[in-house]
């Protein structure tokens, strides 16, 4: 998928121009990379960019950036930083790419099917790593890569060696790293009939503050009969 975003350019960089940026309605960001040039402050609008990082794609879209006196540059966005509260974009990094050039890239793995060992033998599918890094062209980049998990049974499992590839592209990921595997559920701990009985009928301990308090009436007492048989005296 490739989308196209328009860009501004900005005067300078720092937290000021950033913040009038922002003030203005627009997402402050840098344009990096490409053969040496210098890095780039740009500004773009964030309902865009919003719709392009919520996109099944995400920060893998292929975005074409027009940028005003530079022409489209192709681009991936590279890091952005949301708002912990309101979880608007405060700022987006954009990388340079080469169409011609590998890169590699993070991409999420969904699962299909439901597993014979979950029907048939009582077990749970358990994800280990729900990404995987491949190398492939920019234009070849896939939303996702599919993964059927049908027929595993019990203690089987699927490795990163196992999925389906694609001519377009490879795995960097270590090939024996499991990805999901059928595992049995974990036995829960009951206790015995005969020790729930006996655990009924002890006797309880007395709380120790109420020990505690005895002790202190008793000392209480013999300060009181003390004093008593001072006066006497």
């Amino acid at each position: 998928m490739e989308a196209i975003l328009e860009a501004q350019a900005r005067d300078t960089f720092g937290k000021n121009e950033a913040r009038r940026t922002r003030r203005g309605g627009h997402v402050p960001g840098v344009l990096y990379g490409g053969g040496g040039t210098e890095a780039t402050a740009i500004a773009v609008k964030p309902k865009d960019l919003l719709k392009i990082l919520h996109s099944e794609s995400g920060q893998n879209t292929l975005i074409s950036l027009k940028l005003a006196g530079a022409g489209d540059n192709r681009v991936l966005v590279k890091d952005f930083l949301l708002d912990p509260i309101t979880h608007e974009v405060l700022h987006v990094d954009f990388l340079r790419i080469a169409m011609d050039k590998l890169l590699q890239v993070t991409i999420p793995v969904i699962v299909h099917g439901e597993p014979k060992g979950v029907k048939q033998q009582g077990g749970i599918l358990e994800f280990i790593r729900r990404e995987v890094v491949i190398e492939v062209l920019p234009a070849d980049i896939p939303e996702h890569i599919d993964v059927d998990v049908t027929e595993l049974m019990l203690h089987q499992g699927i490795r990163v060696r196992d999925i389906a590839t694609n001519a377009k592209w490879k795995p960097v990921s270590d090939l024996d790293l499991m990805l999901v595997h059928v595992i049995m559920p974990k036995a829960v701990e009951v206790a015995a009939p005969a020790d729930a009985a006996a655990a009924a009928t002890a006797t309880p301990a007395e709380p120790e503050v109420l020990k505690k308090g005895k002790k202190d009436e008793e000392d209480s007492d013999k300060k009181d009969d003390k004093k008593k048989d001072d006066k006497k005296k």
